[in-house]
């Protein structure tokens, strides 16, 4: 039994609802593309932006943690998404977590810093395209014009009632990231595409 939970094949939160995703995509006629982008890798950092170890992180990434709120940076394949004043998300390509986490902790030596997994409590889709913005704002109270949530900006809020971290893109025709939790995914995916049948 334990062997077969080992071997069994990962299934994404929202592997059932991927047809329906290229179906509404297909059907808006470019206006907007949905996806999901299963089994990211993500890891919460927490440690004192001040401190040494913040220095030896941004070393060891590549890139200085951002600093300034509601911000992203991306070098290569990661990307750092600014949570809080101590706290940031890296997200990676699947199965990079660990070494991610082993980069960060040592890293910061003996210096106080927290690095959490939490790959699993995620999925990221992903809404692109000319009506994107548009599609977004009929569920999100935040102001998604290019001039206040521009490439490079991100920001923790509700979409559909759902809570999410919300990522535009740092380039303009990449979209956004919708991190949701899993267990509310499926029904934030029903909520999208309802929401693009007026592209369609």
């Amino acid at each position: 039994m334990a062997d077969t939970a080992l071997t069994a094949r990962r299934r994404s939160p929202l592997a059932h609802a991927a047809d329906r995703l290229a179906a509404a995509t297909r059907s808006s006629g470019g206006a907007v593309r949905l996806a999901e982008l299963p089994f990211l890798a993500q890891v919460n950092v927490r440690l004192d932006a001040k401190s040494p170890a913040a220095d030896a992180v941004g070393l060891a990434l590549g890139f200085q943690l951002p600093l300034e709120p509601n911000t992203v940076v991306r070098a290569g394949d990661l990307t750092a998404v600014w949570l809080g004043p101590d706290e940031w998300l890296l997200v990676a390509p699947p199965g990079t977590q660990r070494e991610l986490e082993g980069r960060i902790r040592a890293a910061a030596g003996d210096e106080p810093v927290s690095v959490t997994d939490v790959s699993a409590q995620r999925t990221t889709l992903l809404v692109a395209g000319p009506r994107a913005r548009d599609l977004l704002a009929h569920g999100c109270a935040l102001d998604l014009h290019p001039r206040a949530f521009g490439p490079g900006r991100c920001a923790q809020t509700t979409l559909a009632r759902t809570q999410v971290v919300l990522v535009a893109r740092d380039e303009a025709r990449a979209g956004f990231w919708v991190l949701v939790r899993s267990s509310f995914a499926g029904y934030l995916t029903d909520w999208l595409l309802d929401a693009a049948v007026e592209y369609g």
